[in-house]
């Protein structure tokens, strides 16, 4: 039997003023809180205008983190009232500044499982404890290496891992009892953290090469043991070991790497959503990628991939595609190239102007792309000159600018409505506003990951799925894309986030009916629908059974 203090310290047990009296008095709570009994929904009226008394993004991120630390029924209860209002506070852009400032910040671990590469031998215990009797089914880690458009945060980028769990649930239901956080400290790159006398990680630099490696191994071995059946999810590692890590255990774990695969979903997703709305076909495009890096990479893969199970072969797709980084446009000979860059490298006898194509504006003016997509973190490089370049060759330009945060957005959706005069199909990777132009509201769809996966992990999940493979993630992304409405003026390439809910158990539906229909699931499943309702869970209040 837990003390009276512990519950109330417990924020899976924690209800607060909404203890009923009988709970107060079989648990040894009475006059540990105050005598009047609540109900969640006055529980809420208060903390809702607590939270509206915060003057900065960052101080109503901190009073929501307190509110989680606390009791969770809560803030979910809460989150699910206000997703549009929260999403930017919970999560991007806001949580960049408490991952920047995570060790100044510190008053709770939230519950996450630290891992140091210094000390592998404690990893299985450190698992077990963090679990405690827990189920856990999702995992969500991180080795803080490629956070969001920020970089190396080490440790600190634990944060990212409660952030998007927060998301699963909120979005998708999934039980915040079985979910786990977890970051890998393996060091940091970071000088200034090295030198912050303050920062909570390994002062040291990365390791690197076969012990990381190992270290990585021990981790998947050591979850898939503790917690058979786990959904892996992978977050923000570096760009040099995304791609491996994902590659070396997707057809072995049901694992998910949402820099390369969420990513390329909801690109896909509001392509999808364009091509619906311009009436055109995905096999006639021209495709240029600006920013080469994973995310870059992942997106022109899972188009890639669409465009081979729509009819091309896979050399006949190869030809759409573009891919500009720093050194200009990528090109087969370039000694420095991802083994995810090589397939969409092209050769320099294609062009009579190879030695020129060494900046965006050059390869725009000479490929003449029908889609453009910003995943470079570059601010403002979607210049107008290069816009109008591009729209002066297509009727609808599809163009998405998705590098966050909004500092380094590479256009903003209202200049790129007014350079294209009003025919530009735009997504960004942060929220936008409605853009008001010529007597039309354009709505700006956000090709924000958290529109797929919590969906995708709910599904995955309900179905008992074995795997997460290519024909459940297309699914996913087309559920999404056909949500667009394109008879109106306007509309937006993608749904609006506050039908977050509503369009997760459209994902979630569809990725389990795949799973289903081609056999990868470990338990019968006989109705979808069901088996997604029935994973789901919601945030009320269940009277406290402890033995």
């Amino acid at each position: 039997m837990q003390t009276p203090t512990e519950i109330l310290a417990n924020p899976f047990l924690n209800k607060g003023t909404a203890f009923t009296q009988a709970e107060r008095e079989q648990y040894h709570l009475v006059g540990l809180l105050p005598p009047r009994v609540q109900t969640i929904t006055n529980q809420l009226d208060r903390v809702y205008a607590q939270y509206q008394a915060k003057a900065t993004m960052l101080d109503k991120r901190l009073y929501l983190m307190n509110l989680f630390n606390e009791n969770r029924v809560l803030f979910y209860k809460l989150f699910s009232e206000h997703v549009v209002e929260f999403m930017p506070v919970v999560y991007d852009p806001t949580i960049a500044d408490t991952i920047e400032n995570y060790s100044e910040l510190f008053l709770s671990s939230q519950n996450a499982a630290f891992l140091s590469i210094d000390d592998p031998d404690s990893m299985a215990e450190t698992l077990k404890r963090a679990a405690g009797q827990r189920d856990i089914k999702l995992v969500v880690v991180t080795d803080g290496e490629g956070i969001l458009g920020i970089g190396d945060w080490g440790v600190q980028g634990v944060d990212i891992s409660v952030g998007k769990l927060m998301v699963y649930t909120a979005a998708a239901g999934i039980d915040p009892h079985q979910v786990l956080p977890v970051v890998l400290d393996v060091g940091t790159n970071n000088q200034s953290l090295l030198d912050d006398p303050l920062y909570l990680g390994n002062q040291h630099a990365r390791i690197t090469g076969h012990r990381y490696d190992d270290f990585i191994d021990q981790f998947v071995t050591t979850v898939e043991q503790q917690f058979p059946n786990v959904y892996l999810h992978f977050e923000d590692f570096g760009r040099n070991n995304a791609a491996d890590i994902l590659h070396r255990y997707q057809d072995k774990y049901v694992t998910f790497n949402d820099d390369i695969q969420g990513t390329g979903i909801i690109t896909l997703a509001a392509v999808l959503g364009a091509l619906n709305i311009s009436k055109q076909q995905l096999t006639d495009q021209t495709y240029l990628t600006f920013g080469a890096g994973s995310a870059g990479a992942g997106i022109a893969n899972r188009i890639f991939s669409e465009m081979v199970a729509q009819g091309l072969t896979p050399e006949e797709a190869r030809q759409h595609f573009y891919m500009v980084d720093k050194q200009g446009l990528l090109f087969d000979d370039m000694p420095d190239l991802t083994p995810e860059q090589r397939p969409f490298a092209r050769y320099r006898e294609e062009f009579s102007n190879a030695n020129e194509l060494t900046n965006l504006a050059a390869v725009v003016h000479t490929i003449h792309p029908t889609i453009l997509v910003g995943t470079s973190t570059q601010p403002g490089t979607f210049t107008e000159a290069i816009i109008r370049d591009m729209a002066a060759h297509t009727q609808r330009p599809i163009i998405f600018p998705l590098s966050n945060p909004t500092k380094l957005a590479e256009a903003t959706a209202t200049d790129l409505i007014a350079w294209t005069d009003g025919r530009g199909l735009i997504a960004t990777g942060i929220p936008t506003a409605a853009v008001a132009y010529n007597g039309v509201t354009y709505n700006i769809g956000q090709a924000n990951n958290a529109l797929v996966y919590p969906g995708l992990g709910l599904g995955t999940i309900a179905a008992t799925a074995t795997v997460l493979n290519d024909a459940m993630i297309s699914k996913a992304a087309h559920s999404l894309g056909g949500l667009v409405d394109p008879s109106q003026p306007g509309a937006a390439v993608l749904p609006p986030v506050e039908k977050l809910s509503l369009f997760s158990q459209t994902v979630a539906e569809a990725v389990a009916q795949s799973a289903v229909d081609q056999g990868l699931t470990r338990d019968p499943i006989n109705d979808v629908h069901q088996a997604v309702l029935q994973a789901k869970w919601t945030p009320a209040y269940e009277p406290l059974n402890l033995q």
